[in-house]
């Protein structure tokens, strides 16, 4: 079959794989982003120096290994998440994930217009709902080039928040008087630390778990585990700390709004705003991919389509962040969890897609989904920890259960139920 230049139905060819850098770019492109630095500020207005500092380098220490893993898997098998997903939920089965997780990059997608609008029409008295349409079709129309526009507005982006955020932080040092002041500061809006770990870890692991979308362009499985890393544990942290040293200062934790107040509205609608653009960017380019399984569809159109969905929805998004935050920090993590538990027991199964064969549904995957949900919200601790626990945990001993009481029939792990030759379409 033939083959969109996004391989949504297909693995990335040797010939397509890209370099270090690039892929850097392109993944600090996706974690240098705003909501990030909003999420910092709340958790610096609601988490002492040093709770905030552990809060969000464990958070992100969890989320790099998790990422990292299905990057490794992404970048072995050049397959994109959804994919992946069809070797663990069948190719109907799949459809889940991808429907949940292409869902969710539509709704950052609309976070990050609304993110981007809000404050422009504060510092212009323009009419945000406007602003919204505009930036809106901006961003969509640039997801059109694929993966080299997210290159090249993400090596611009990167330096440029890099040094905005940095300056930000050492005015917020230096007008409360010093690092010593800064660390004595009283939370005024306080959360308990597993909250803060949780906001962490919820911040980015919707996209997180679409890392293998991304780093299947590498050109190496050791290439795609460093970057990831480095993007997640490394790139994520700095946005925290450049969100949270403002707003403890300030005390706001709107990041416009301590932009504002340290007179740095103009820049910040330059810098945040192209920020905001690469890693919307990102989002739509995702959410194709994930429709594009479902539907067979191309991936350009509908990424189009999501970036419209998105800007009609930017502003509820908006208005509703934190319980965002709260819904993908459970929902998504059991879904990398059964990907990765799958890779683990069936490795030898992902070395061809082309000679692959899959079932039309894998109950076994649906159902851990469900219980990897039930775990990070009923089990104590911290949430997304325990979702991707149980999913994963859920699916080892249900398939190898399956596969002792059923050893020889058609649900048997290794040929995923009824075989069925992967329908590729363009």
């Amino acid at each position: 079959m033939s083959q969109d230049s996004n391989y949504s139905q297909g693995p990335v060819p040797l010939t397509a794989r890209k370099g270090v850098i690039s892929l850097s770019c392109v993944m600090l492109g996706l974690t240098f982003f705003s909501a990030s630095m909003w999420t910092g500020g709340t958790l610096g207005t609601g988490l002492n120096y040093h709770d905030f500092f552990l809060a969000v380098l464990l958070g992100n220490l969890l989320l790099g290994v998790y990422t990292s893993t299905l990057g490794y898997i992404g970048a072995k098998t050049g397959l994109s998440t959804h994919l992946l997903a069809r070797f663990s939920f069948g190719i109907k089965g799949s459809w889940l994930p991808s429907l949940l997780l292409g869902g969710t990059q539509v709704g950052w997608f609309g976070v990050g217009v609304a993110m981007f609008a809000i404050p422009v029409s504060k510092a212009t008295g323009w009419d945000t709902n406007l602003l919204i349409a505009i930036s809106g079709i901006l961003m969509t129309v640039t997801v059109l080039f694929g993966i080299s526009a997210l290159t090249i507005l993400s090596a611009i982006a990167v330096p440029a928040i890099a040094l905005l955020g940095s300056y930000s932080v050492w005015l917020a040092v230096t007008d409360i008087g010093g690092l010593d002041v800064l660390k004595e500061i009283a939370p005024s809006k306080p959360i308990d630390f597993n909250t803060g770990v949780t906001l962490v870890v919820g911040s980015f692991v919707s996209a997180g778990t679409l890392t293998a979308d991304f780093v299947r362009f590498s050109r190496s499985a050791k290439m795609a585990i460093l970057v990831t890393m480095v993007a997640f544990f490394l790139g994520n942290s700095l946005m925290f700390i450049f969100g949270a040293a403002g707003a403890a200062a300030v005390g706001q934790s709107d990041i416009s709004d301590v932009m504002i107040a340290q007179g740095l509205l103009l820049p910040a609608i330059i810098v945040l705003g192209l920020n905001i653009w690469t890693t919307n960017d990102n989002a739509l380019y995702a959410s194709g991919l994930g429709f594009a399984n479902v539907t067979g569809l191309s991936s350009k159109k509908l990424s189009l389509i999501n970036g419209i969905l998105g800007t009609l929805c930017a502003l509820w998004l908006y208005n509703n962040f934190v319980g965002w935050l709260a819904f993908l920090s459970g929902a998504i993590p059991p879904i990398g969890g059964i990907i990765i538990a799958d890779y683990l027991l069936n490795r030898s199964r992902y070395r061809s897609f082309e000679k692959a064969t899959f079932s039309q549904v894998n109950w076994v995957a649906i159902l851990s989904v469900a219980l990897g949900i039930a775990a990070g919200n009923w089990l104590p601790g911290i949430i997304p920890v325990n979702a991707v626990l149980g999913g994963t945990v859920s699916y080892l001993i249900l398939t190898l259960l399956m596969n002792r009481i059923h050893p020889n029939s058609s649900q048997n792990i290794a040929s995923q139920a009824t075989s069925l030759e992967v329908n590729r379409v363009d």
